[in-house]
């Protein structure tokens, strides 16, 4: 047995992890992260790894001990962040169901994280990356009869156009845009019904272009896979046509960035960053964007004030005379 099966098979973490995938619903990269963050703090306090684990044995100084240890090794603030929250979640099970007397990581406080504002779209650098596939289409369509006579072809320009304009148009993750199904959209009511994490589900509008954009890339697939029988018909569709993976969206984005002039470290999150900023921009209420985003916290909203803050600094800085 593997170490990682042998921290699984103890009772307590065993009974945690199905607490977190029955009851919090989490998904499998949330419950693998758990699972490899206890897993860390069991090599660390023990030489042995045997089960059970002496779990009330564990004290504040030992758990801080673990923090220090990875700052020490030069882990980002946000890896030793994430294993304090993974840390303190596991005791604070165990202190509920009485496995323990009190959670050693409990009052312990993470390092502090620079904040990174995130890379955001003009409006117009926007518009020009969302009409960056039918270009490239219409350039590789008139330079080939081979490539314009692929049904694939034309399918794929409008998919990539779709995908674009979805994630701008209600800010969803990518992983979201690349899990939906023809069943989540509601193209009469300008609706999509977006799976965020935690499984929670989230009614995001649809603009105008972004439903037409949609529509029309279902219309070429059901030209080309129309006679399936699936009860969830997958909404994006790689060439064999089955689901497109978050992978592919963001290599899909890259040819397109470059046809936009932008640059090619944007990722296909950057539309979320500027669906978020331009929202407030345009004096959206930041409950409101929270609710759209589908962010837990008002405080992960927050940071798209400052990103507007910062604009409005520069354009200060480059508009007044004694700036």
């Amino acid at each position: 047995m593997q170490p990682d099966e042998v921290i699984a098979s103890d009772p307590a973490v065993a009974g945690f992890v199905n607490y977190l995938d029955v009851e919090r619903n989490a998904s499998p990269h949330t419950l693998a992260a758990y699972t490899q963050d206890i897993g860390q703090f069991v090599v660390f306090a023990w030489e042995t790894v045997e089960v059970p684990f002496d779990w009330r044995g564990v004290d504040r100084f030992q758990a801080r001990r673990f923090l220090m240890e990875f700052q020490r090794c030069g882990s980002a603030p946000a890896t030793t962040g994430r294993k304090l929250a993974s840390l303190r979640s596991f005791f604070k099970y165990m202190e509920r169901e009485s496995l323990i007397a009190a959670n050693p990581f409990s009052g312990l406080r993470a390092p502090k994280q620079p904040r990174n504002l995130p890379n955001v779209l003009s409006v117009e650098e926007v518009s020009r990356l969302l009409g960056a596939p039918a270009r490239v289409y219409d350039r590789k369509a008139r330079g080939s009869e081979q490539y314009a006579q692929n049904p694939l072809h034309p399918y794929f320009a409008l998919r990539d156009e779709a995908i674009l304009e979805l994630l701008y148009s209600t800010g969803a993750r990518v992983s979201e845009a690349a899990g939906l199904t023809e069943k989540d959209m509601d193209l009469l009511g300008g609706f999509v019904t977006v799976r965020g994490k935690g499984k929670k589900e989230r009614l995001c509008p649809l603009g105008g272009p972004a439903s037409r954009a949609i529509r029309e890339a279902l219309e070429s697939a059901n030209a080309l896979w129309g006679g399936e029988r699936k009860v969830a018909k997958p909404l994006f569709r790689n060439k064999r046509g089955e689901p497109i993976t978050t992978r592919s969206i963001e290599r899909m984005m890259k040819p397109y960035l470059a046809e936009a002039g932008l640059s090619s470290e944007f990722s296909p999150h950057a539309l979320r960053h500027s669906f978020a900023t331009h929202l407030l921009d345009a004096g959206a209420d930041l409950r409101s964007v929270q609710e759209l985003l589908g962010h837990a916290s008002l405080s992960t909203t927050q940071i798209y004030t400052h990103v507007t803050i910062e604009r409005l600094k520069r354009v200060y800085q480059d508009a007044h005379p004694r700036a």
